[in-house]
């Protein structure tokens, strides 16, 4: 039972490594289960930190352009930050992000209208698309709890009166 659930997690990967001509190696493997195992948006340095428990020799770069040899093939996909490390996600499901400019965090969340905004013209003539995700910045619940935390918006609004 444990091997067959195993085996049906890693299909996409072996299909996708078929497909692109890579080598099916030990730390691609470790690097994607550990990755699909991930509860939050890793970095190429949480990964490299994981899977060196495993496989003591590895190196921050294999994992880094691993990670990234993933997102060009459709593995994973990379989340933009402003100012921080590149985050890598595994979930390929529709859905959006709310990153927090304060502590980092990135929360999923889905809605329906973002799902549906359309491309523009000017960018469909220029670009090919191949997917489309919004990311609202702001501030976490937690951190906007915090002592001494200032709300940009409060903040403007007290300016303005």
């Amino acid at each position: 039972m444990q091997k067959q659930k195993m085996s049906g997690y890693l299909d996409p990967f072996l299909e996708l490594c078929k497909k692109f001509d890579l080598k099916i190696t030990p730390q691609r493997c470790a690097i994607y289960k550990r990755l699909m195992q991930a509860k939050n948006h890793p970095t190429a340095d949480q990964m490299f930190r994981v899977v060196k428990r495993e496989f003591p020799n590895i190196s921050f770069d294999t994992v880094n352009r691993t990670l990234m040899t993933f997102a060009e093939i459709g593995l994973v996909d990379v989340i933009p930050t402003e100012g921080g490390p590149r985050r890598f996600d595994p979930d390929l499901d529709k859905h959006h992000h709310f990153h927090c400019i304060h502590c980092g965090e990135i929360v999923d969340f889905t809605n329906e209208e973002f799902d549906n905004l359309g491309i523009p013209e000017h960018i469909l003539e220029d670009f090919t698309v191949y997917s489309k995700r919004v990311v609202l910045n702001g501030v976490c619940p937690k951190c906007r709890k915090k002592k001494g935390f200032k709300d940009r918006n409060n903040a403007k609004q007290n300016k303005n009166t």
